[in-house]
C-alpha cells in the first residue's frame, strides 16, 4: 500500500531481535513480567529464554511481548 500500511487483513509481524530483554504479559492477570530474553523469532511471535534459569519457553504471541522498560532511577 502506498501509505505504508499493512494490507487489509495480516498482522504485523514480531519486530524484535535475538538477544532483546522482554517483559511479557501473563495470561493469568494480565500484568507485564520481566526477566526475558528473545531467544528466537518465530512466524507467529518469539521464543524466549527466561534468565532466571536459562529455560527456553514454548512460542508467544507477539502481542504479548514488549520491549523491558528501563528502571527509573528517581533516587539518584
Amino acid at each position: 500500500m502506498a501509505d505504508g500500511a499493512p494490507p487489509e487483513g495480516s498482522t504485523v509481524g514480531p519486530s524484535l531481535p535475538v538477544g532483546t530483554h522482554v517483559d511479557v504479559r501473563s495470561g493469568l492477570d494480565g500484568t507485564w513480567q520481566d526477566g526475558f530474553v528473545v531467544d528466537e523469532v518465530t512466524d507467529t511471535g518469539y521464543r524466549l529464554r527466561r534468565e532466571m534459569d536459562g529455560a527456553v519457553l514454548p512460542d508467544l504471541p507477539h502481542e504479548r511481548i514488549r520491549r523491558r522498560r528501563k528502571r527509573s532511577t528517581w533516587w539518584v
